[in-house]
């Protein structure tokens, strides 16, 4: 009898991540065990706990895979509008989205919650790319003479927190959509506002 042939560890890495997505999606992440991944995929529980060492890890790098796709949904848009419209276009596509998985993949958006309540990896990098898209913007405000910020970066940081009630999963899970948006725009307005009359 001829044995099959070795995967690559980064396609069983691959198998055992879609398969938790997929059963994460089905039942949500606190029902659904290694033990129930593992015979899904016909393997031993051992197997998985190679390639992720626990529980936390698999969510870490699922919700990684979700958040890159929401990142790539604000990614582009016309960096020749004013930088008070890109900032409050950032800022409504970001709720958008979120609150799209709230309504289409909950079980997704619980998992997300999750890393970042507990302050994982890709909650950590998903708070970097929304001060990063912040700061290109502010430094395009200063750069058209509309801001007046000597450090774009710190002042990025502190938008990001400003808008953490219209942007955070957490927060925005208790509200409707048009309280949100009206909330959106207020920040924003204040915020440029703040950015025009203040060497932050």
């Amino acid at each position: 009898m001829a044995r099959r042939p070795r995967r690559k560890a980064e396609e069983t890495r691959e198998d055992i991540l879609s398969m938790t997505e997929l059963l994460f999606r089905q039942r949500g992440f606190v029902a659904v065990s290694i033990a129930d991944i593992a015979a899904s995929l016909g393997m031993s529980p051992a197997n998985v706990f190679k390639h992720f060492r626990t529980k936390a890890a698999l969510v870490d790098a699922i919700a990684e895979r979700h958040l890159e796709d929401v990142a790539d949904r604000f990614a582009a848009f016309d960096d020749d509008l004013p930088p008070q419209e890109q900032l409050l276009r950032f800022v409504l596509r970001l709720l958008d989205s979120h609150l799209q998985d709230i309504q289409e993949n909950p079980y997704l958006f619980e998992m997300v919650l999750m890393t970042v309540q507990a302050k994982l990896d890709a909650g950590n990098r998903y708070r970097e790319r929304i001060v990063q898209k912040l700061n290109d913007i502010i430094r395009e405000g200063v750069s058209r003479g509309r801001y007046n910020c000597a450090n774009p970066e710190s002042a990025a940081s502190t938008v990001a927190d400003a808008l953490a009630s219209v942007l955070h999963p957490v927060l925005i899970a208790r509200d409707d959509k048009d309280t949100l948006v009206e909330r959106a725009q207020k920040i924003v307005n204040f915020v440029d506002a703040a950015l025009q009359n203040s060497a932050c």
